[in-house]
């Protein structure tokens, strides 16, 4: 029951948001009964349980009016005077303290150009406002708060604004006429030098009496140069320049070649003298 009470609470927001135009930081004002409320239920803080409720911040606001009613009302309200003067206070232009529903209507007017929320525990008030004004309500039921549906009025009045948005006025309609006609005088302009350009062959030239060009020529652009992506790097001047190293291998096997080269063929292999070996003479 809790999150299909939280996805209708943030079904109605959404409503006011995108057909009045309220927007966050949303702006609370409270009266005295709903400070009371706060209070005696001990529902702290009040600003984040709001917060909570609406599915984004919120500015708590009140009025003088309120807060002077709230101090005829005796020791009983003191914590939730205390309260209400901690708020931010709205402003009501009342050289004399009001009742605080009088004062909250003159606030809010019927259209609610401040986009203020209304917290109040006053039902009677609660259904004067959802038939006179566009203002969205909060209450508090137990130790929750809980928000109003829109009312019939207030739906119909945004049916009516956005039909209002979709359809033209009578300046649009105007505007939209001239432009047409303005549309359709220069097609039949173009048209009509079109068949004089048929009638009267012209002579194609880019210059007139003057040397000067009839229209403008604007130049392609073209490749200045290979697309860089496709070519190798080129290689330094220094290390073209440097002797390429040879392995190790190939060096020493370079060595022994080049000896023999030297040497003129292969190696020749000495012969043995046999004189000292030689036997005894034969008589």
């Amino acid at each position: 029951m809790r999150v299909k009470r939280q996805k209708k609470n943030r079904r109605t927001v959404r409503f006011f948001t995108v057909c009045f135009g309220f927007r966050q930081p949303f702006k609370v004002l409270c009266d005295g009964t709903f400070v009371h409320h706060l209070v005696s239920r001990e529902i702290t803080p009040a600003d984040t349980v709001i917060s909570e409720l609406l599915g984004g911040p919120v500015k708590l606001f009140t009025t003088r009016c309120v807060v002077a009613e709230l101090q005829k009302l005796g020791k009983d309200y003191s914590e939730s005077l205390e309260a209400a003067q901690m708020l931010s206070t709205a402003t009501c232009e009342h050289d004399e303290a009001k009742p605080a529903d009088v004062c909250l209507s003159e606030v809010l007017g019927s259209k609610n150009s401040e986009h203020f929320f209304l917290g109040t525990q006053d039902a009677v008030f609660r259904k004067k406002l959802q038939m006179e004004s566009i203002v969205p309500l909060l209450y508090g039921l137990n130790n929750s708060l809980q928000i109003d549906q829109p009312s019939d009025f207030q739906r119909e009045v945004a049916k009516d604004s956005e039909r209002k948005r979709l359809t033209m006025t009578d300046a649009e309609k105007r505007m939209l006429e001239k432009q047409t006609a303005r549309i359709l005088a220069s097609s039949r302009g173009e048209g009509a030098a079109e068949d004089e350009q048929w009638e009267t062959p012209r002579v194609a030239s880019t210059r007139n009496g003057l040397g000067v060009k009839d229209k403008p020529q604007f130049k392609r652009n073209r490749a200045k140069g290979p697309n860089p992506l496709s070519c190798m790097k080129k290689k330094k001047v220094n290390d073209a320049k440097k002797p390429q190293s040879k392995p190790k291998a190939e060096s020493k096997s370079g060595g022994q070649e080049a000896k023999k080269g030297e040497s003129g063929g292969e190696k020749r292999t000495r012969k043995r003298s046999r004189k000292g070996k030689a036997g005894p003479e034969r008589t």
